[in-house]
């Protein structure tokens, strides 16, 4: 399974660690990924998804993965929401209809 955020494509980062005496030794950054299910009411169900810590606020403060997903534009999100975005859009239109 990947180190990477389904929504915002967050993954791992390489850097140093620098010692007192100025030493360099390779090291990784861990995203800080959450399984999580969300609610999805054009849906009806709830989907599971991992998740960076800061995708989840943002969703929240966004009013639901719904509304985040809707609004946000297809080229900042991942595969897995593009995807999702697609589905949702359908059932929209579909109970539109």
């Amino acid at each position: 399974m990947a180190r990477r955020c389904d929504f915002t494509g967050k993954g791992v980062q390489a850097g140093n660690n620098v010692s007192h005496a100025n030493n360099k030794t390779r090291r990784r950054f861990l995203p800080n990924l959450q399984e999580t299910s969300l609610l999805s009411d054009a849906l009806g169900t709830t989907v599971q998804l991992r998740l960076s810590t800061r995708a989840i606020r943002t969703i929240e403060k966004r009013g639901g993965i719904d509304a985040y997903l809707l609004s946000t534009s297809a080229d900042k999100l991942g595969k897995r929401a593009r995807d999702l975005k697609r589905q949702i859009k359908k059932a929209l239109e579909k109970k539109a209809a």
